[in-house]
C-alpha cells in the first residue's frame, strides 16, 4: 500500500494560465453542478463571485441578530435595575423608561457593538471551520505559487457529486493544466 493511499483525499487541483481562463473555468465548474469547490489567485478577480454562483453571505444577518440581542440585553438589564428592581430618585430624575432612556444610550451602544463583534468572530469561525491548524493545499507543491503567479481551481472530495475521474475530466475540459490529487495529511 502506497503512502498516498493511506492519506485521505482532499480533492483535485488544476492550474490555469491567467485570470480570464480561471474565470471561465469557474463558470464551467459551476454549470457542471459542483457545490464544494474553490478558486485561488494572487489577486481578486472582478465578477468571480457571480462566476462561481456564490450568493449573499448570511453573516450580515447573523451579526445583525447578535447586535439586536446586545441592544435588548442592555435595555433589559438597565430597565430591570434602574426602574423595576431598585429605582433611585436622584436630583429629580424620573423612574420611568421614557425619562431615563438617554442615560441608557452609552451602555446600549457598547453592548450592541460587543455582541455584534463576538457574533461576527464566532460565526465566521463556524462557517470557515476554524480553528484548523493546517490546510491540505498548503502542503501541495504545485499550490505554493498561488500567491505569486498561479491561478488554481480545486474541486473538493466532500462534494456530493465528486468522482475522481469526473473531476479530473471537467478540470481538463475547461483548460486546466498540471491536474493532480491533493491529500489531507
Amino acid at each position: 500500500m502506497s503512502a498516498q493511499s493511506k492519506k485521505k483525499l482532499y480533492g483535485v487541483i488544476a492550474e490555469y494560465d491567467n485570470a480570464a481562463a480561471l474565470y471561465h473555468a469557474a463558470e464551467k465548474i459551476r454549470d457542471a453542478g459542483y457545490t464544494r469547490w474553490d478558486v485561488h489567485s494572487p489577486f481578486p478577480i472582478h465578477g468571480m463571485d457571480e462566476a462561481m454562483g456564490l450568493g449573499r453571505s448570511p453573516i450580515g444577518y447573523i451579526v445583525f441578530c447578535g447586535g439586536t440581542a446586545g441592544l435588548l440585553t442592555a435595555l433589559g438589564l438597565q430597565w430591570f435595575t434602574a426602574i423595576f428592581d431598585y429605582p433611585l430618585i436622584v436630583h429629580g430624575k424620573p423612574t420611568n423608561l421614557i425619562g431615563t432612556i438617554p442615560a441608557f444610550f452609552p451602555v446600549m451602544f457598547e453592548l450592541t457593538i460587543l455582541f455584534s463583534a463576538f457574533t461576527a468572530v464566532f460565526s465566521l469561525m463556524l462557517f470557515t471551520a476554524l480553528p484548523r491548524w493546517n490546510h491540505p493545499l498548503l502542503g501541495h507543491q504545485q499550490f505554493k505559487k498561488f500567491s505569486d503567479d498561479g491561478f488554481f481551481a480545486v474541486i473538493e472530495a466532500r462534494d456530493p457529486k465528486f468522482s475522481l475521474a469526473e473531476a479530473e475530466e471537467i478540470l481538463a475540459a475547461v483548460g486546466g493544466k498540471n491536474i493532480s490529487e491533493v491529500y489531507d495529511e
